[in-house]
């Protein structure tokens, strides 16, 4: 048995925990995966290095509408691909190497590992680990449904789908963030991309405007089939048959699609189901890991002194920037724990890095009126604006035709409930916005006090916020 004064469960965000305040104690690291985690290796990072290049070769056709003849001959996505692994698996391999060879204090344990306690941990090769203090930061996997053909290696996720040599013919099953992105690059990267999704609409957790709106863009682009797959089987070229049931008519009908890769972007889950959490004594609700406002880990209802958890294991946002805000929590709180400090999750923004883009901060309509209607307040208490970008003078030098800005905000007050956009560079534009909600500026306020560049596009912002109806609206 080796005891340790801090064992770190995960090397994603966890890693960064490792301050000079440890230099002169003994640390572990345990993770069976890459190191870096998700964002570094298999998510946020490499998938917005495809999604550049990607927006480059899918500008042709907003080009051609401004009188400009752009033309797409082929993307080199071999080397796209290699240009952006061969950086990001230095990365990871560069402090893989940090951790395990040069820092004399910290040990590497390169496999999984369970807990037989709240401070102790057997891994898999059967090594056990003790702790003054322990961090988990164990992050979350992909989903994959149970189906006939599910194992067939033309079948990925979001962790093995951008190292695959490029294919001609896509399934994307899913409607969310990954599955957004992931056809939005394959298809402007010059495959053939098909979406199915099980409800037909897509990126159906945000907004309904934004869901209507992207499903009606995306539709345009590639082909979105309100389907359900049954079931993959191989084909005679190398190829697979996906076979799916399509209920749009009303009625289930069996039909079938050829592709070279399929990719399930069906959800992720919590890794904390394995991790043995009823050995250390966790609480665990709807399967994550159930913390404080200080990132202590529950036990009955309880703070365990010394267990913090972090990131996906224990939140259900997914977000890299939600990550890494609580490891500067818990950063703060492993070193001063007589002033701890709490994680503000107040106006947790997201972004989906498709084409358009869309960004969210705070409540969609829908929870906006359920707000409304528990704290009874009256009908008209909810003031909602909707600023098209092509309204703006930017956006009619880009002719755009599908972005906007959706407001919620209370009338009475005009604290900002939540903010939609879909558009370029929706995730800058919405900034200003999550500030307002995270420091309490009324949307009055921050229409009115600062100045707005004429003629960027943030002002469609702006003239979103001068449109909604709220308290002094109408003073200049």
């Amino acid at each position: 048995m080796t005891h340790y004064d801090l064992l770190i469960l995960g090397s994603g965000s966890g890693n960064s925990l490792i301050t000079p305040f440890w230099d002169d104690k003994k640390v572990a690291i345990v993770d069976g995966g890459i190191f870096g985690g998700t964002c570094l290796n298999v998510g946020c990072i490499p998938t917005k290095m495809f999604v550049y290049p990607a927006q480059l070769a899918g500008s042709t056709a907003e080009a051609k509408r401004l009188g400009v003849d752009l033309e797409f001959k082929g993307a080199r996505w071999e080397e796209i691909r290699d240009r952006i692994f061969g950086r990001i698996d230095a990365i990871s391999e560069g402090g893989r190497k940090y951790r395990e060879v040069e820092l004399e204090n910290v040990d590497l344990y390169a496999e999984f590992a369970t807990f037989t306690s709240p401070k102790s941990m057997v891994t898999a090769t059967g090594k056990e680990i003790t702790a003054d203090k322990v961090v988990i930061a164990a992050g979350s996997r992909a989903v994959l449904p149970d189906i006939p053909g599910i194992d067939l290696p033309q079948v990925h996720t979001s962790d093995t789908i951008m190292r695959v040599d490029f294919p001609q013919r896509v399934v994307v099953v899913g409607s969310g963030f990954i599955a957004a992105e992931f056809a939005n690059i394959f298809h402007s990267l010059g495959a053939n991309v098909t979406q199915l999704s099980r409800s037909g609409q897509l990126l159906r957790g945000h907004d309904p405007l934004i869901s209507e709106r992207y499903t009606a863009d995306a539709s345009k682009r590639w082909s979105v089939r309100h389907a359900t797959p049954t079931a993959i089987e191989s084909a005679t070229d190398g190829s697979v048959v996906v076979r799916y049931e399509d209920p749009s008519d009303g009625a289930s009908q069996a039909s079938e699609i050829p592709a070279d890769v399929v990719l399930f972007a069906t959800g992720r889950v919590s890794n904390v189901d394995r991790l043995d959490p009823e050995a250390g004594g966790f609480d665990v609700a709807d399967g994550i890991l159930s913390v404080d406002d200080f990132q202590r880990v529950l036990s009955n209802g309880e703070p365990l002194e010394g267990v913090f958890a972090l990131g996906d294991v224990s939140n259900d946002y997914q977000l890299k920037h939600v990550a890494n805000r609580e490891a500067r929590v818990v950063i703060h709180n492993l070193e001063h724990p007589d002033d701890l400090r709490a994680t503000d999750h107040r106006a947790v923004p997201s972004a989906v890095f498709t084409h358009p883009q869309v960004a969210s901060v705070g409540l969609t309509e829908p929870q906006a009126r359920e707000l409304a209607a528990q704290e009874q307040w009256p009908e008209e208490e909810l003031a909602i604006a909707v600023q098209d970008y092509g309204s703006t003078a930017y956006g009619w030098a880009m002719e755009d035709q599908t972005g906007f800005v959706k407001l919620i905000a209370r009338r009475s007050t005009g604290e900002i409930l939540g903010a939609h956009l879909m558009g370029h560079e929706a995730s800058n534009l919405i900034q200003p916005l999550v500030q307002a909600m995270v420091f309490g500026t009324d949307a009055h306020s921050l229409a009115r006090a600062p100045f707005w560049i004429h003629p960027a596009l943030m002002e469609v912002v702006e003239n979103a916020l001068l449109s909604l109806n709220t308290k002094d609206s109408g003073a200049l």
